[in-house]
């Protein structure tokens, strides 16, 4: 009776011990959509997209982030986007590329062309350029970064154009044609993407 007794206290022990690291690492997976761990390289925990990561699949956005092959051949760390496609690629060498879902030019604002990456601002504050206002008279002259700015959570200037890479409050325009000229990406995959590269990177546009 008593060996009963102490076995059981010993079993209670046990789950006692286990069920805070149970409900620990169902925080961590709620908290940031995955699985914390820590990067052997970089020390980092995810979720953590910069040089070295070697996390490339899942995301909010309706297009799912995915590791697939190259479609061009451009260096790694260049970005390749394809606007009849609707799909940024980020160059990974090898032959591979990870690719993104985006939302680009509506009719009459498609462009295509070749430049870098001349600036990232994070949580970006919006200018609408004199033409925009225009057309659009509501418009406000200047809105300070945030949640509500229509650039998102990141950006990424593409040379001396008016065009950007940047986020987005609405994922439900990814894949559609709705911008003024812009790329635009959910705002967990630009934050990906801007991690990954830096000013000066190539950024082909067709």
């Amino acid at each position: 009776m008593i060996r009963t007794f102490a076995a059981l206290a010993v079993g209670l022990m046990l789950l006692a011990s286990v069920a805070p690291a149970r409900a620990t690492m169902d925080d961590d997976f709620f908290n940031f959509g995955r699985l914390q761990r820590q990067q052997p390289q970089t020390g980092r925990a995810y979720p953590y997209y910069g040089p070295g990561s070697d996390y490339y699949g899942g995301s909010s956005s309706p297009i799912p982030r995915e590791r697939v092959s190259s479609p061009v051949a451009q260096p790694p760390g260049s970005i390749y986007i394809s606007t009849s496609e609707r799909r940024l690629y980020l160059i990974l060498g090898h032959g591979e590329a990870l690719r993104y879902g985006i939302g680009v030019g509506r009719d009459g604002f498609g462009w295509s062309g070749t430049h870098h990456i001349t600036a990232k601002k994070e949580w970006p504050s919006w200018t609408p350029p004199a033409e925009m206002r225009r057309r659009r008279p509501d418009l406000p002259r200047y809105l300070a970064g945030g949640i509500e700015n229509p650039l998102g959570a990141r950006a990424m200037y593409l040379g001396s154009t008016l065009y950007r890479i940047h986020g987005s409050n609405e994922p439900e325009t990814i894949g559609h044609a709705v911008s003024s000229g812009c790329i635009r990406m959910t705002n967990e995959d630009v934050t990906d993407l801007y991690n990954r590269v830096s000013v000066g990177t190539l950024v082909v546009v067709r």
